[in-house]
């Protein structure tokens, strides 16, 4: 279909990343916006490594040439040594201080920018993802997983760099001193290489059980903790069991801590052992060398066994962090699993703005087939739904529970894709318009109202942030909400308490028609908004709803048929399939499905009369015996 009317200029697709690359080079591009800081950081760890193996050449100095020399000690090339000595670990210390403030914040907006990656993809999900997955999984990945990899992200790189730059130049310095000695120093090295590997791949498996159970935690946390699993807990006495499932999950993330903590703690024994006992076997092996004639002097084994010492600490926190990298790996692999996820209702390539002032609110459905996600075809929500609803028009859809009837509603704001026909706005497929445009168009009013831990004001303005006090009142008074708002001692400052539970059903409710207000949207879907409420309050709150849904396109889905007596056109809707349609009249006089729920509601005590007909009411609707309902 073409798009046209209130459309604008193309806007840009939904683009994601492709599935299955690589994790490593996917880490490294995290880096690339930083390229310049990573240039000095890279500079800065050259330059204080290098500068640490000019140290043991100058001891060579100062053992050869100043100290133990023929006629006694060179005291001028000795205080000239040891000022060197001094000052190249002044030199490098004050580098090391830069390097650290320049990778530190490097680390620090990597992560940044991972977690709003990864929020901003959240953000772009379609529902049917958060239907299907815990709240509390989707907070720790963003939390614990991603907080799982700081230390890799701040630390890691510029600590392997440091380490690679340390150890080559001690290679190449303990080379030129004695080769010899070297094969001695390192013979053990490709065993060791190997083990690490082995006991790499065993912590990367506990750290994705170990972030799992960390996810589950926090599920449990969320659901538990929530006010309305709190109240549910107190009501059914279940805090033992709540306590009870908190604990085991608490006490399997302790073992799993435990063990990644400890899996390679042997080896690493292994390590630092045989670096500790090498000095003494070199020694061992130059006397044994020098014995037989060897020209290796007591300053070329000083500075060599210095530098062997140098050496073992940058090689065990390598391998520190080969393994902590392995580890982390499986964390990244649980982040990018998320920003690989691909929206199931998205923006196409060709989507284009909906102009606001041209949306007329023409609501067509064509020949509609869907099924919820994870769902097989064969399991349909609703059968070839068509039906329309003309620009400024009320209409209701009503049926037996669990007849489809909110689920139309989530297809005309695009909460979800229908799997066959179409659904038109202004006769454009919705699906030919940018999500953002199509939800500025359309407004809702759900029976379970949200309101954020905010103050009264701040919960208006999520509809239009830049709203003044004069605007927020005007909706309040249009939706019968402003003089309860003033009763409260801060008024349009008063927190409402997480999900409003401050305020009652119907004030909850209309201060969602308040910011509906706000919203100005040209339809509106008014999704059972009274059903759970009282006498009283539905009445304030349908003389609110009244006053919004003047001038505008309303499909208000109908679970009290009260509220829609006056409706423009009733769609009934049962199992998946629109069966009746028409004014309130017509529907009753035909005697069908809304007939009978009409009975069910409003009969009772009004039974004037019964005939071979059926039966007879009051208002004169006469229901076959067949479809009557009981006086």
């Amino acid at each position: 279909m073409t798009a046209s009317g209130p459309l604008g200029p193309p806007a840009s697709g939904l683009e994601g990343p492709p599935p299955g690359r690589r994790l490593l080079p996917r880490v490294v591009g995290l880096f690339a916006p930083y390229r310049a800081r990573l240039v000095w950081i890279t500079l800065a760890i050259v330059v204080s490594s290098g500068l640490g193996i000019v140290n043991p050449f100058l001891t060579q100095r100062v053992f050869d040439d100043a100290l133990f020399v023929a006629g006694g000690p060179r005291l001028g090339l000795l205080s000239v040594l040891v000022g060197l000595m001094v000052a190249v670990p002044l030199v490098a210390a004050l580098i090391g201080v830069g390097q650290t403030y320049l990778t530190t914040g490097l680390g620090n907006h990597v992560m940044a920018d991972l977690r709003n990656r990864l929020f901003a993809h959240m953000q772009a999900m379609d529902l049917g993802f958060f239907t299907a997955t815990k709240t509390g999984a989707i907070q720790s990945r963003l939390a614990n997983d991603v907080g799982g990899v700081q230390t890799v992200l701040t630390d890691t790189a510029s600590s392997i760099l440091a380490n690679v730059v340390t150890v080559v130049s001690s290679l190449v310095a303990m080379l030129l001193l004695s080769w010899q000695l070297t094969l001695v120093a390192l013979a053990l090295m490709p065993l060791f290489i190997w083990l690490q590997t082995r006991v790499g791949r065993v912590r990367r498996a506990l750290a994705a059980r170990t972030q799992t159970s960390l996810s589950d935690m926090t599920a449990i946390t969320q659901e538990s903790l929530s006010v309305s699993g709190v109240l549910l807990a107190k009501v059914f006495n279940r805090q033992a069991f709540e306590i009870r499932r908190y604990r085991e999950e608490n006490d399997r993330q302790v073992d799993l801590q435990v063990r990644q903590t400890m899996s390679g703690q042997s080896f690493f024994a292994v390590v630092q052992t045989f670096f500790g006992i090498t000095p003494a076997i070199v020694y061992l092996v130059s006397g044994y060398a020098i014995d037989r004639g060897s020209a290796i002097t007591a300053g070329t084994i000083v500075a060599f066994t210095t530098l062997q010492s140098r050496l073992l600490f940058p090689i065990v926190q390598l391998m520190r962090v080969s393994l902590d990298v392995q580890t982390s790996m499986a964390l990244f692999g649980r982040v990018f699993e998320y920003l690989d996820l691909v929206p199931a209702v998205a923006d196409s390539t060709q989507a284009r703005e909906l102009r606001p002032d041209l949306v007329r609110g023409q609501i067509s459905l064509k020949e509609v087939w869907f099924a919820y996600p994870g769902q097989p075809e064969g399991s349909w929500a609703l059968r070839q739904v068509s039906l329309q609803v003309e620009p400024g028009q009320l209409a209701a859809v009503v049926g037996p529970s669990g007849a489809g009837k909110t689920t139309l509603s989530y297809l005309v704001p695009r909460l979800y894709d229908v799997r066959r026909g179409a659904v038109l706005l202004d006769g454009v497929d919705v699906r030919e318009v940018t999500l953002a445009s199509l939800a500025d168009a359309i407004g809702m009013v759900t029976q379970d109202t949200y309101l954020f831990h905010a103050t009264i004001a701040d919960n208006l303005r999520y509809a239009r942030e830049g709203a003044d006090q004069a605007e927020l009142e005007a909706a309040a008074r249009a939706a019968n909400i402003h003089d309860r708002i003033l009763s409260f001692d801060a008024g349009y400052e008063t927190v409402v308490g997480e999900r409003g539970y401050r305020l009652s059903g119907g004030e909850k409710q209309r201060l969602a028609i308040a910011r509906v207000l706000l919203k100005n949207p040209r339809v509106l879907i008014l999704d059972e908004a009274t059903s759970a409420l009282d006498t009283t309050s539905e009445r304030l709150v349908q003389e609110a709803l009244e006053t919004v849904m003047r001038g505008r396109t309303t499909i208000a889905i109908a679970h009290r048929l009260s509220t829609i007596l006056g409706a423009d056109v009733i769609f009934v809707i049962d199992d998946g399939r629109v069966v009746e349609q028409g004014s309130h009249s017509e529907l009753v006089e035909r005697g069908g499905i809304y007939a009978r729920l009409y009975a069910e509601q409003f009969a009772s005590g009004r039974v004037q009369a019964r005939c071979a007909d059926g039966v007879v009411f009051a208002d004169g609707m006469v229901l076959p015996h067949a479809s009557a309902a009981s006086p």
